[in-house]
C-alpha cells in the first residue's frame, strides 16, 4: 500500500483516520506532497490519479482514488469485527451513512462560504453583507450537527464509525482556521473527544500547526491576509 497526502488537507485525513483505526497506518509507505510546489500535479499523483489530486492510493496494482472511495474500500477489505466502522445493523447502518453523505453540508455552508473567502480576499476587500448573511448560515449548519451529537460520544452514538470519519475532519479543520463555537457545546466536546482516536493526536497529521496554521503555504497565506487578527465569528 502507499498514500499520497497533503498537509492541511481534510479530505487527505479521511483515509489516514481509517486505515489508523484499523491498525494499517503505522509503517505504511506514504508520500507527504507539498501543494505550494505544485507536486500534485506531477510525479506519481499524476500518474496514478489523472485529476492530480490527492488523496491518491495504491494497493497492490489496485489505484483509488477520491477520499470516500479509499475509506469504503479500506472498511470492505480490511475490516474485522474489532475495528469496524459500518454497524452490522442495517438500520444503525442507514444512519451512518445518512451522515457521512450529509457531511458535504459543512464544507459548502461553512468552509467555502466563510474559510476560503477570507483566505481569498483581502480584508479591505472583504464584502460585510456577505460575510454576515453566511456567518448566519454557518451558525444554523453547526447547530444542526451539535443537535444531532446531542449527548452523544459520536455521531451515531457510543461507537466511532464512518460517520466521524467524514465529519471529524471539517470540523476539525473549522477549528484550526479560527472557530470557536461557543454556541455548540457538544461540537467542541465531541473535537476533544476526537484526540482520543489513533491518528489525531500524533504530529504529522494532515492539519498538522506551523506557527499556528494549517501548514506552511497556508500559513504565508493567512500572514498576508491578517487572518489571525479576525477570528471567525462562529
Amino acid at each position: 500500500m502507499h498514500l499520497w497526502w497533503g498537509s492541511g488537507s481534510a479530505p487527505c485525513w479521511k483515509p489516514m483516520l481509517v486505515l489508523a483505526e484499523k491498525g494499517l497506518w503505522e509503517g505504511l509507505p506514504n508520500t507527504k506532497i507539498e501543494f505550494s510546489k505544485k507536486e500534485h500535479k506531477q510525479g506519481d499523483v499524476l500518474k496514478y490519479n489523472p485529476r492530480g489530486q490527492v488523496p491518491t492510493f495504491k494497493d497492490g496494482d489496485l489505484v483509488v482514488n477520491e477520499s470516500g472511495a479509499i475509506c469504503m474500500y479500506l472498511e470492505e477489505k480490511y475490516s474485522k469485527d474489532s475495528n469496524k466502522l459500518l454497524p452490522a445493523d442495517v438500520n444503525k447502518r442507514a444512519e451512518v451513512y445518512q451522515r457521512m453523505f450529509e457531511s458535504p453540508n459543512l464544507q459548502t455552508n461553512v468552509t467555502e462560504k466563510l474559510v476560503y473567502y477570507r483566505w481569498m480576499n483581502k480584508e479591505e476587500d472583504w464584502d460585510k453583507k456577505y460575510l454576515e448573511e453566511h456567518t448566519e448560515k454557518a451558525k444554523e449548519e453547526l447547530s444542526r450537527w451539535n443537535t444531532i451529537l446531542g449527548d452523544n460520544d459520536y455521531l451515531c452514538g457510543k461507537e466511532f464509525t464512518m460517520a466521524d470519519v467524514f465529519v471529524y475532519p471539517v470540523l476539525a479543520f473549522l477549528i484550526r482556521s479560527g472557530a470557536k463555537l461557543p454556541n455548540q457545546p457538544a461540537l467542541m466536546q465531541y473535537y476533544k473527544r476526537g484526540y482520543t482516536r489513533p491518528f489525531v493526536q500524533p504530529r504529522g497529521h494532515p492539519l498538522e500547526r506551523r506557527g499556528g496554521s494549517l501548514s506552511l503555504a497556508i500559513y504565508k497565506l493567512l500572514k498576508r491576509r491578517k487572518f489571525y487578527g479576525n477570528k471567525l465569528q462562529i
